[in-house]
């Protein structure tokens, strides 16, 4: 039987025990008590420090491994997921060539890094007030040496304090492993909002395509622990040659 005293706040009375350990469990992840890549503790540590059973820890922690925030691995252990490049393309990246399934990984270009003031949109997504800080990045992205995105990034300054362009440009890794290993941010999920539009003058140029040309948009709100916002983004592909691609669920 379990030995919790209190009941989470903003938890349902009827949530399953194992749900709300791992409601639990994630507090710790977003405290980062427990950092990316590293090792969670024991089932066994676990049970007593909640005071529930074994059994019931394995299905918080099932659940946090279905939400891809923590990583089995076999004989070692279960770890904190952590940014990598595999990752960013497995769960992150979703545009690809024309009736291919494969993931190119694409060639990042800084285009465009700035300060300024956030507006009524971002201001609203990013969860800060209207006239906050912001920095606004725009990226060029190739496959295969083709100019296929551009994307705008807006982010937070107080989340990202001290952040450089040489910073961002200089990253060894993904950018989401930056926002990771720079200043503590795991992105876990993201939302996303496709719609169509025309480019215009500016993005035509970067694509190499005319002016008005269709494009696909890509609205994407990327979140940390608890939903919080990290990163707003915008994403505009060039559709004449490759698809958006995403597969939802595992094949029987």
């Amino acid at each position: 039987m379990s030995t919790l005293d209190t009941h989470l706040p903003g938890v349902p009375l009827a949530t399953p025990l194992y749900r709300e350990i791992a409601v639990r469990m994630r507090t710790a992840l977003a405290e980062s008590e427990w950092k990316p890549a590293e090792a969670i503790p024991s089932e066994r540590q676990l049970s007593v420090r909640f005071g529930v059973s074994i059994g019931t820890v394995r299905k918080a922690i099932d659940e946090l491994v279905a939400a891809n925030l923590l990583i089995r691995q076999q004989g070692r252990g279960t770890f904190v997921a952590s940014h990598d490049r595999d990752r960013m393309l497995f769960y992150f990246f979703h545009v690809v060539p024309e009736h291919e399934d494969a993931k190119p990984y694409p060639d990042v270009r800084l285009v465009a890094f700035s300060r300024a003031r956030a507006d009524r949109f971002e201001a609203e997504h990013l969860r800060i007030g209207i006239g906050d800080g912001v920095v606004r990045i725009r990226n060029l992205l190739r496959l295969r040496g083709d100019p296929v995105i551009v994307d705008d990034l807006t982010l937070a300054a107080s989340r990202f304090p001290g952040l450089t362009e040489k910073q961002f440009a200089g990253r060894p890794s993904t950018i989401y492993n930056l926002y990771q290993d720079a200043f503590g941010l795991s992105v876990v999920a993201a939302r996303e909002r496709l719609r169509a539009t025309l480019a215009d003058a500016a993005t035509a140029q970067l694509l190499d395509i005319s002016p008005g040309a269709p494009l696909l948009s890509i609205r994407r709100l990327a979140l940390s622990y608890n939903d919080d916002p990290i990163e707003l983004r915008r994403s505009l592909v060039d559709t004449s040659a490759h698809e958006y691609w995403a597969e939802i669920g595992t094949p029987a």
